[in-house]
C-alpha cells in the first residue's frame, strides 16, 4: 500500500478521509484554494512519482468550482509523475445533460467526459450515475458502483413487512427493481409529466401500494419537487408509510422547506457522496455513509483485482 496515495478537493473532504479510515491510510496532502482573482490554486506537497493516485471529488455545487479543483489536480498529478491517476467521483456532476432533448442544447456529460480523459485521468471510479449510458461518453476505463447495498443493509434493520419499492418515474425503474430483489417486496412505478425543467406531476401509479410501506427510491434529489409530489399521490393511494432512499443529496432551492412541509414522508436516506452542510440538515434527513464501498473499489483497484462483485 506504499504505492496508494489518495488526494481530495474541497467537495467533500470528509468522506475522502473515511475512506482513508478504511484503507488505513493517511490522506495526502495538497493545497487546494483559490488566488485572490478567484482563480483555483492547486499545490501537490506530497511525493507521487510512480505512485497509484486516487482523486476524490464530486461535482456537486458549486459544481463549476469543484470540476475545476478536479482537473487541475489531476494535471498537477501527471506533471508529478503519478503512475495512474483514478479520479474517485461519488457524484458526477451534469449528468442529467446527457441528450439532445431540446434543438441548439449540449450533451455536457460528455463534455465533461472529454476534459477529464484529455487532462489526464486514466481511470473513473463513479457511484449510481443519473444515466448507465454515460458510461459510453468515456473513453478510458470507468467503474460504476451502485449503493443499494448501503441503503439495503440499513433498511433490512428496520424488518419493514409488506414492503413496495417505488420507481418515480420511467428512467429510475431498474434501480427499483434491484432494491425489490434484495428487499423481497413488490414493485410499483409512478407516471409522471415534466411541467419545466424543475417541476413534474405525479398523474398515475402503477402497481399495489395500498396498506403498504412504501420506499421511494431514485439516484439524486435536486429541488424535492419530484419526491414530495410522489409522496403526496402514494398517500392517497393508501400506502401505510412512505420512505425514500436516494444516493446523492442534492437538495438545492427549497428542497429542505419542501421535506419539512411534507408530512406525508416518514424519512430520506441519502449517502456522504455530496457532503451534507449544517443548514441543511433535517430531523427526517439520515445519511449513510458509502465511504466502505469506495474504499474496497479503490483497494482492490489498486492491488488489480476484480470490483465487478461491488457492482452487484
Amino acid at each position: 500500500m506504499d504505492k496508494l496515495a489518495v488526494f481530495s478537493g474541497n467537495a467533500n473532504p470528509g468522506l475522502a478521509g473515511n475512506i482513508c479510515k478504511y484503507l488505513k491510510i493517511k490522506l495526502s496532502d495538497a493545497v487546494v484554494d483559490k488566488f485572490s482573482d478567484e482563480e483555483t490554486r492547486v499545490k501537490i506537497n506530497d511525493n507521487v512519482r510512480g505512485k497509484d493516485v486516487f482523486v476524490v471529488q464530486s461535482t456537486c455545487p458549486p459544481a463549476n468550482d469543484h470540476l475545476m479543483e478536479l482537473l487541475i489536480m489531476i494535471d498537477a498529478l501527471r506533471r508529478s509523475s503519478a503512475q495512474r491517476i483514478t479520479a474517485v467521483i461519488p457524484y458526477f456532476g451534469y449528468a442529467r445533460q446527457d441528450r439532445k432533448d431540446q434543438p441548439r442544447v449540449p450533451i455536457t456529460a460528455k463534455l465533461v467526459a472529454n476534459l477529464l480523459a484529455s487532462t489526464g485521468a486514466d481511470r473513473i471510479l463513479t457511484l449510481d450515475l443519473h444515466a448507465g449510458q454515460i458510461q459510453g461518453f468515456f473513453d478510458i476505463p470507468l467503474d460504476h458502483l451502485f449503493a443499494v447495498g448501503v441503503f439495503n443493509d440499513y433498511l433490512s434493520e428496520l424488518s419493514l413487512k409488506d414492503v413496495v419499492v417505488v420507481s418515480p418515474d420511467v428512467g429510475s425503474i431498474k434501480m427499483a427493481r434491484a432494491y425489490a430483489k434484495r428487499m423481497g417486496g413488490g414493485l410499483a412505478i409512478i407516471d409522471k409529466r415534466r411541467v419545466s425543467p424543475e417541476k413534474a406531476e405525479a398523474v398515475h401509479i402503477l402497481g399495489d401500494v395500498e396498506k403498504k410501506n412504501a420506499i421511494i427510491v431514485d439516484d439524486l434529489i435536486a429541488t424535492a419537487g419530484s419526491l414530495v409530489e410522489a409522496a403526496a399521490a402514494l398517500k392517497k393511494a393508501g400506502a401505510k408509510s412512505i420512505m425514500a432512499a436516494i444516493t446523492h443529496g442534492v437538495l438545492s432551492g427549497p428542497a429542505i422547506e419542501r421535506i419539512d412541509k411534507c408530512k406525508e414522508l416518514k424519512e430520506l436516506l441519502i449517502s456522504d457522496s455530496i457532503s451534507l452542510p449544517e443548514h441543511k440538515r433535517h430531523p427526517r434527513i439520515k445519511v449513510l455513509s458509502v465511504a466502505g464501498l469506495l474504499g474496497e473499489a479503490i483497494k482492490r483497484i489498486h492491488n488489480e483485482e476484480s470490483v465487478s462483485s461491488l457492482f452487484d
